[in-house]
């Protein structure tokens, strides 16, 4: 039993981790696109991204 509980809290953890991260590219998605278009073209977004893009869905 005493092994048992600490693999549960890194479990958890971990995906409280993976949630988090998933989170932060959302917004940071959404701040790329609120941006100019001639903004974005400069610095190349989203055709610097497509293996991220299709890797979510």
């Amino acid at each position: 039993m005493n092994s048992f509980t600490p693999n549960i809290f890194r479990t958890i953890r971990y995906y409280t981790g993976k949630v988090q991260s998933m989170r932060e590219e959302v917004r940071t998605e959404r701040l790329l696109n609120s941006l100019p278009a001639s903004i974005r073209k400069d610095i190349g977004w989203p055709d610097s991204y497509p293996e991220r893009r299709a890797r979510r869905y």
